[in-house]
């Protein structure tokens, strides 16, 4: 059985390697769409891990935590408004697909150096509403 397991963990770190290789010389729309999708998913994944981190630093202060939650909804809500309407050029093509998840890769990252910022506050920075550490 730990054979197998085994086995079966090579086999998908080798899949995800030929995939993000893939990426690298995509040239169906398919593959595109799909490497910019598989993009988006690792920098949401950033995001999340920061924002909890965030999250964590501001539990404490229960007005500015539910302040963080409504940023963020209201930054989601912006996110996907936005990439729905610089994508609008594409709809109905093949090429939608990757165009979306472009823009939500670049929002995405964009909010997570942003959330990254607030987690290095510096002692007395009133311009920043994360305590230090």
């Amino acid at each position: 059985m730990r054979v197998l397991t085994g086995l079966l963990l090579l086999l998908a770190v080798a899949a995800n390697a030929h995939a993000q290789a893939n990426c690298a010389n995509a040239a169906d729309q398919a593959s595109m769409s799909a490497c910019a999708d598989r993009a988006y998913r690792k920098s949401d994944g950033e995001l999340n891990r920061t924002y909890q981190a965030v999250t964590a630093r501001v539990r404490a202060n229960r007005p500015l935590a539910e302040k963080l939650v409504s940023a963020q909804r209201a930054w989601i809500a912006y996110r996907d408004a936005e990439c729905g309407f610089s994508s609008a050029g594409a709809e109905g093509g093949s090429v939608h697909p990757m165009v979306v998840s472009t823009c939500l890769d670049d929002l995405t990252k964009a909010r997570t150096e942003t959330l990254k910022g607030y987690l290095s506050c510096e002692e007395g920075d009133l311009a920043c509403p994360v305590p230090a550490k």
